[in-house]
């Protein structure tokens, strides 16, 4: 690419890149949630990810917790599309104070 006569190499990304999976996902039934957060004490070289597993009430949001589990971060990006490909959906929740 070349601007004002410069030779000058750029490499735009039109999108985001995480470096875990984080956030809800939503089963196709509406009846669980599950919550991918980064688990902040692992060290960077072997990364692991906290998985909740969430009721959902009949508006798709968390109700009580069902169980909780932790994986390394190979593991969670596998699981993490395995779901989507699925029908789970990704859900923008904030995770309410009673639980």
């Amino acid at each position: 690419m070349t601007l004002g006569g410069a030779n000058v190499w750029t490499n735009f990304s039109y999108g985001y890149r995480n470096e875990s999976p984080s956030g809800w996902l939503l089963s196709p039934d509406r009846s669980r949630l599950i919550l991918f957060t980064k688990n902040k004490k692992s060290p960077r070289n072997s990364m692991r990810i906290f998985s909740h597993t969430y009721y959902a009430n009949d508006l798709g949001e968390p109700m009580a917790i069902k169980s909780s589990t932790q994986m390394y971060l190979d593991n969670a990006w596998d699981k993490w599309h395995d779901l989507q490909l699925e029908g789970w959906t990704f859900e923008e929740l904030e995770l309410p104070e009673s639980l």
